[in-house]
């Protein structure tokens, strides 16, 4: 799943850098080398980063 389409960055590579990186969701895009463009992706960023940070992870299930 994209986090960001502006940017195309995965959820999977953006909570591997939330891990790594200290800061806010646009701290952490940088990181990635990004900025947000659009900004809409923020919210959801901001909360897998919380997950990441706080040992709580939500489930994502595929069909």
């Amino acid at each position: 799943m994209y986090v960001c389409v502006c940017n195309a960055i995965r959820e999977c590579e953006f909570r591997r850098a939330a891990r790594q990186h200290a800061g806010d969701a646009e701290a952490v895009y940088a990181a990635l080398g990004k900025t947000p463009q659009c900004a809409q992706c923020l919210e959801d960023a901001d909360e897998m980063l919380a997950e990441e940070r706080h040992g709580k992870r939500r489930l994502t299930l595929v069909a």
